[in-house]
Parts: C-alpha cells; sequence; structure tokens
C-alpha cells in the first residue's frame, strides 16, 4: 500500500481515532507494521469478543492519508507506480493517453461471513464476452480492496477454500478469475486482516501458517483501565467531533511517521549477524519452511523504519518475532497457539540473553 504526502486529516463521518486506542499493544503494533510492508502477509488476531478488533482496523484506515487512483479505474490503479496498475491502464499510458487522477480515503472492505467465492473474486459475463467479443467483468471485493485494507470477522469459521484464495491473492497481489476458457486478472494489493475467537476454533495450521502475524488480545482486566476505556467509548459517541478534534494532533503525527516509515523502508539495513540468529531461533523452534525467517526480516526492518532508524538492532526483532512465530509451532491441528514463553525462552538462547523480559 503506497500512500502520498501526509496532509490534516479530514472527517467525512466519526471514526474513533486510532491514536486513543488503550492497550491492545500486540494488534496496533502487527496493524502499523502491515500497513508500513504490506508483503509482511496480513495479520490474524485471535482473542475475546468485544475487544475493540473492528474499532482498531477501521481507524487505521480512517488515519492513512488518501492515495492517489487513476479516476475511472475499478481496481483504484496507481497513476505512476506500474505494480500497482491493471493491465487495462499499463495499456492506455503506453498507448500515451492522458489518465484521470482522483484522490481517495484507504478503504476498509469488510468480507461477510456468508460470501460466495463469486462476491470475492468477481465474475465475468460469458455471454457478453461470446456474443459482443469483450471480457466483460464485475469486480468483486478483492478490487475493491486493493490498496486498502480487507477484514475478515470470524476467519475461522470462513470455508477454507475461500480463506486459500484470499491468502494466495493477498500472497501475489494479483486476482485471476477464469471462466469457460476466459481469463481476467487485475491487481490485488492489500493488508489482509483476519480476526477471531479461539472459542470458536482455530485455523489449520497450513492456512494459518500463510498470515504474516499472529496477534493475541485479551479483555482488560485493570480496573482503571476499564474505567478509562468506556469513558473514552462514551465521549466519543456523546460528542464525536469534538473527541476527534482532541486527538487531532496526535493522529497527524502518527500519520506522518508512518509516511516516513514507508519512504525509507527499503534503506533500513539489517546486519548479517542478527539475519543469522533469527534464522536460528527458527530453526530451533523447528519452524517448517522459511517463512517465519522472511516475515521477522520485513517486520524488524519495518518496525526499524517506523523508530526512525536505519539499521535493525535486537530490541526490534524482540518486540517482532513472538508476533511472527508463534502460529508456527503447530504441528497438530488440536495443539493451542504458544502465547510467546516458548520464543522468547529460545531467543533469548541464542541472541545471548539473561532472560526473555
Amino acid at each position: 500500500m503506497t500512500v502520498t504526502q501526509a496532509k490534516p486529516l479530514t472527517q467525512k463521518r466519526p471514526v474513533f481515532p486510532f491514536s486513543a486506542i488503550v492497550g491492545q499493544e500486540e494488534m496496533k503494533l502487527a496493524l502499523i507494521l502491515n500497513v508500513i510492508d504490506p508483503k509482511i502477509g496480513g495479520v490474524m488476531i485471535m482473542g475475546d469478543r468485544g475487544t475493540g478488533k473492528s474499532t482498531t482496523i477501521r481507524a487505521l484506515a480512517n488515519l492513512l492519508p488518501e492515495i492517489q487512483i487513476v479516476a475511472d479505474d475499478p481496481f483504484s490503479s496507481d497513476p505512476v507506480d506500474a505494480d500497482l496498475q491493471s493491465d487495462e491502464v499499463r495499456q492506455r499510458l503506453a498507448q500515451g493517453e492522458q489518465l484521470p487522477i482522483a484522490a481517495k480515503q484507504v478503504l476498509m472492505v469488510d468480507l461477510p461471513l456468508g460470501a460466495t467465492e463469486d462476491r470475492v473474486c468477481g465474475t465475468i459475463d460469458i455471454e457478453k464476452a461470446l456474443t459482443e467479443g469483450v471480457k466483460a467483468f464485475e469486480p468483486g471485493l478483492l478490487a475493491k480492496a486493493n490498496r486498502g485494507i480487507l477484514y475478515i470477522d470470524e476467519v475461522n469459521l470462513l470455508d477454507d477454500h475461500l480463506v486459500d484464495v484470499l491468502l494466495d491473492s493477498a500472497a501475489s497481489g494479483w486476482n485471476t478469475v477464469e471462466r469457460e476458457g476466459i481469463s481476467i486478472r487485475h491487481p490485488a494489493r492489500f493488508v489482509l486482516v483476519g480476526s477471531g475467537n479461539p472459542e470458536e476454533g482455530e485455523l489449520r495450521p497450513q492456512l494459518l501458517d500463510r498470515f504474516g502475524m499472529h496477534a493475541e488480545i485479551r479483555t482488560v482486566k485493570e480496573p482503571e483501565l476499564r474505567v478509562k476505556i468506556v469513558e473514552q467509548r462514551t465521549e466519543f459517541d456523546r460528542e464525536p467531533h469534538e473527541f476527534i478534534d482532541h486527538y487531532q494532533t496526535e493522529q497527524v503525527d502518527l500519520q506522518k511517521k508512518i509516511v516516513t516509515a514507508q519512504e525509507n523502508l527499503n534503506a533500513v539495513g539489517i546486519p548479517h549477524e542478527l539475519r543469522l540468529h533469527i534464522s536460528q531461533v527458527c530453526a530451533q523452534l523447528d519452524v517448517d519452511g522459511l517463512r517465519g525467517d522472511i516475515v521477522t526480516n520485513r517486520a524488524a526492518k519495518a518496525l526499524a523504519a517506523f523508530e526512525g532508524k536505519s539499521e535493525v538492532d535486537v530490541d526490534e526483532i524482540k518486540r517482532v518475532i513472538t508476533l511472527c512465530l508463534r502460529h508456527r509451532l503447530r504441528k497438530d491441528p488440536l495443539e493451542s497457539i504458544d502465547s510467546g514463553y516458548k520464543v522468547q525462552k529460545v531467543f533469548a538462547e541464542v541472541f545471548g540473553l539473561a532472560e526473555a523480559e
């Protein structure tokens, strides 16, 4: 997801400010890192009901600055970046056409639990294609979510085949629809966010492994904090615009920080020794494949960029490694996901730290 220059935030409808959200640090960090580098591969948020999952995700989408799009393109193609353009837009540019440009708020697209594959991927009008000789394509939710955030609540209750389709699109950045020998593809680059309650069942390990990060959220136990959350929500519901204005400075500062991190991400380095240690942790934890190594490296670099650093150090790795690896340790679908103790223990051993805090 590429964003334009940060600018003051304007409100079309009241959305709870991201910077006002109390607690749930794991979830907030994972979401911010995925926005900075969508190639991390999305985040799975598991935890109790009523803990502000959808509120937080909607707040993040609202926080981000507007993106530049080709105004008459159904896939929100980028006018400049070829990697974020549909085949039709590339063709029009190659023919020297002047494209109309508009600005658009980053979208958060909700995927309903009962959605069909056609609703998600889009449909081809075969009759029109055969009679008129044109590729008549009706875009689906993946087209709408391009360059935005796709949110699936209760993803663990979604059909495995549909989850597979979503993860394939998120990983490749493209959605391909084929019907009766006719094939259409379009860009589908989005931050995939899934959430669910462990009581209702976990995703199969093979699917869970394909989410870049796994955040755990729990109901806040401290009475003082619970009171603060209730008071904030009451104040927002009573006078939403006043509440939003109160956090405007923090919102703009956070927005600028994210934009700067996106711009500087490719310049962030990670020393060979630290990359070696990350892979050593993955090997000792018996993590299948190399996805864990890759995601941990990406997340650590995104966090370093967010903190304004030009090089990753041990602290960034420590903060992201549990989020990147805890859901990759299960070999048996009946096992529960490690809360983080096992990952932090091995991390401390490999990196030569006295103990994991």
